[in-house]
């Protein structure tokens, strides 16, 4: 039981900072733009193919820095060129957009690289296990990924609270006019955001790609686990994309490696399900609990653990 238990969550704690890393350029877009960028999965997949490309030609490493930095420059030139165009449109015009452009990416990156699966490039110095625990060995690979998330949240933290640019950055937020008077160009304040953000997203592809494989399915399949995260940790919140991200990843690892039926679990809170409810397994509901949590946290407290900003505020 120790066993299945540390295991477990040492791998819901990698998956969760995988996905921290996806959220947190979601929420830092959303906290400094009031933009729901639905392209941001869009942007997350693109990193992963750029990676993928590049590491063929110059390595893993050259990879994990270009990518990013690729997809952030693309990023700053969807929102000088398109998305600032229909800021003063409003919320529902710039979701359109975004949308668009999330389908856009999706269909170029079908055009360009195929339909087909590809394999994820992984240095050899990261590949087999860093240490074994119970018998269960914890691959280097994992213990990396989140090594990159610490150091990205301790980054983020350090430049928004303590650096110039981040002072910049919050007061162009709430006080625009103000800091275009003291000589700074608010405009491209935000378009470094929306790049930083977009960078962040691919940065999470190219981390998270080697667990996996790379496709076209990749951000059908992380764009909705993602806006349930900055939703459940509350809208434009840093701590709360943190604790969400965690939270969802525990709960699915531990699900997925339960053996446990719905049944069982109901008669422990004494409640009986329908016979066709109660065979299924916890595995098998593993994919649907984090929408379960998403709808029970919009009931209970739909500004999210620790969200301070709510869409239409």
């Amino acid at each position: 039981m120790l066993q299945w238990f540390c295991v477990n969550l040492l791998n819901g704690v990698s998956i969760g900072l995988l996905l921290f890393m996806l959220s947190a350029g979601l929420t830092l877009i959303f906290s400094m733009l009031g933009v729901l960028n639905f392209a941001h999965a869009s942007f997350y997949m693109l990193g992963a193919y750029v990676a993928q490309a590049l590491a063929a030609y110059a390595g893993f490493w050259v990879a994990l820095i270009v990518a990013p930095l690729i997809v952030g420059l693309t990023g700053a030139l969807f929102e000088r060129s398109l998305l600032r165009r229909v800021h003063a449109r409003g919320a529902l015009a710039e979701l359109l957009l975004t949308f668009g452009a999330a389908i856009v990416i999706g269909e170029g990156v079908k055009l360009v690289w195929g339909l087909r699966s590809l394999p994820a490039a992984m240095p050899s110095v990261l590949d087999g296990p860093l240490f074994t625990l119970y018998g269960a060995a914890f691959p280097r690979y994992r213990a990396f990924m989140m090594l990159v998330a610490v150091l990205m949240l301790g980054a983020l933290f350090l430049v928004l609270r303590f650096s110039k640019t981040g002072l910049i950055v919050r007061a162009a937020l709430t006080h625009p006019h103000i800091v275009e008077t003291l000589g700074h160009d608010v405009p491209r304040v935000f378009s470094m955001v929306f790049a930083a953000g977009t960078a962040l997203a691919a940065l999470a592809g190219v981390i998270g790609a080697p667990l996996a494989v790379i496709e076209p399915g990749m951000a059908d399949a992380m764009g909705p686990i993602v806006f349930v995260v900055v939703v459940i940790g509350g809208i434009g919140s840093l701590s709360g994309a943190l604790v969400a991200s965690l939270l969802i990843g525990c709960v699915q690892t531990f699900a997925v490696g339960a053996t446990a039926s719905a049944g069982s679990v109901a008669s422990m809170f004494g409640m009986t399900l329908p016979p066709a409810w109660a065979a299924l397994t916890v595995t098998q509901l593993a994919p649907v609990l984090p929408y379960l949590l998403l709808v029970a946290m919009l009931a209970t407290r739909p500004r999210g653990l620790l969200g301070e900003r709510t869409p239409d505020a």
